[in-house]
Parts: structure tokens; C-alpha cells; sequence
């Protein structure tokens, strides 16, 4: 099937990491429909010597090792021309819906998976065009960070989701946390679902929604409530 979609192309030491979950579920069902192209490369490949050696000490002293410029920056201009190229790196910018919609837009993304104590400063100085965190916390590389992205990036593309609207609907999209969900059965062990969402009133069931979702965001995050209120104000 023609890819009609764009590409990310992952640049890591570690390829087997992605095997399994780029082989299941939407993910899977998008690369086959062509929706999606996504290829990982062993950044060893593009190392010179015959330990494929891709770190090396910091210059300077200093615990841990550093990943050597020379197979990042071959590697990236051999599968990245034109690309937009993220680091997965705990100094990035904070992963959010609003910069996932942003890269969903990109038609070509190469994502680096640093490791150890990071990268060759060079690397984010003259290869990256934008670093990317997805929380302040540290992962024994930025293999899971490259997923986590690949996944709000790839949700986001025509087609991929069974229903489009359920992108409309969701947590951080409309600047709140998403309302309360219930299915069947109607009363689990004495917990009943509120009665207005089985009503059949689909305007008082919105306005419920909006209340809710109002009601778990000023309980869990109100942080989002004072953003979203300055983006009105702005």
C-alpha cells in the first residue's frame, strides 16, 4: 500500500527496544495502512570501528559516558535529509498535546534516543532542531520517551483513531482534563452510574460532561485551569 502518510524515522543503540510495540494495535494497523512509515536504526551501523563504539569518556572527567557526534550526525544526514529532528532529552521542552498536534504536522521526523549522560553537545547544537521532554523525571535512556511521543504523534494522523471525534473529546485537548466515563453494567456492587447519563437529555448529559470535566481538572490539575484561562484572556 503507497505511504500517504508522513515518516519518523527513530535513531537509537538499542533497536530491538521498539520491536514489539510498533508491531501491535493502532500502531501496527497505521504502518500497514500506509497511514504512518516508521523505521528504527542501530546508530552502531554508522560507527567506524570494529567494537562499534558510538560513546566515549567526557572530556573534562566526569562519571558515565557520552554519545560520540560522528555516527549521530552520519546517521541522521543519511536517513534525515529535510527532516525535523527531535533529542529525546531530559533539558527539552515539556511534551504537551499542543506540541504533539504540532508535530503531527511535520511530514519527516527523526527522533535520537540519547543514553548514558547524553549527548555530544555538538549534537544539540548543530544537528537538533528542537529537544523534547516528556516529564521531570530521568529513564535509563530516551528509547520510552521516543515511544510515548511516537504514540500522541501518530493518534493524531488522519485515519489512524477508528473515531475522530474521540480526538476531540480528550483529556488536554480542550485545555481540561476529559469528564468521567461509565459503561455497562449499570450498578456494579452497589456503585450505580448517574442517572442523567442514561437520561436519554443529551443537552443536560453535555452540560453534566462540561461540569465534570470542570470538577476533576480544579481536583487533579488546577494548574490547567489558570492556562486555560489565560489563553481566553490572550
Amino acid at each position: 500500500m503507497p505511504l500517504t502518510g508522513p515518516t519518523i524515522d527513530v535513531v537509537t543503540l538499542f533497536r530491538d527496544f521498539f520491536k514489539s510495540p510498533l508491531n501491535e494495535s493502532l500502531l501496527k494497523k497505521a504502518q500497514d495502512k500506509g497511514l504512518v512509515k516508521i523505521r528504527v536504526h542501530d546508530l552502531r551501523d554508522w560507527t567506524h570501528d570494529r567494537h562499534k563504539t558510538a560513546d566515549d569518556k567526557p572530556f573534562g572527567g566526569g562519571a558515565g559516558m557520552v554519545m560520540k557526534p560522528e555516527p549521530i550526525f552520519e546517521c541522521v544526514e543519511a536517513i534525515g535529509k529535510g527532516a525535523w529532528v527531535v533529542l529525546l532529552d531530559p533539558q527539552g521542552e515539556p511534551m504537551s498535546q499542543k506540541l504533539a498536534r504540532h508535530l503531527a504536522k511535520k511530514q519527516h521526523l527523526v527522533l535520537i534516543a540519547g543514553h548514558y549522560e547524553g549527548v555530544d553537545q555538538r549534537v544539540k547544537d548543530r544537528l537538533v532542531d528542537q529537544e523534547i521532554s516528556v516529564g521531570d523525571f530521568i529513564t535509563m535512556g530516551g528509547e520510552a520517551p521516543a515511544l510515548c511521543l511516537i504514540e500522541a504523534v501518530a493518534r493524531l494522523l488522519p485515519g489512524v483513531l477508528g473515531n475522530a471525534a474521540s480526538v476531540e473529546h480528550e483529556s488536554f485537548e480542550s485545555g481540561i482534563l476529559e469528564y468521567p466515563q461509565y459503561t455497562r453494567p449499570r450498578e456494579f456492587r452497589g456503585w450505580t452510574v448517574p442517572e442523567i447519563l442514561v437520561s436519554g437529555d443529551h443537552k443536560k448529559v453535555k452540560a453534566w460532561r462540561e461540569a465534570a470535566a470542570e470538577q476533576v481538572t480544579r481536583q487533579k490539575r488546577p494548574d490547567l485551569l489558570k492556562l486555560s484561562r489565560k489563553s481566553r484572556i490572550g
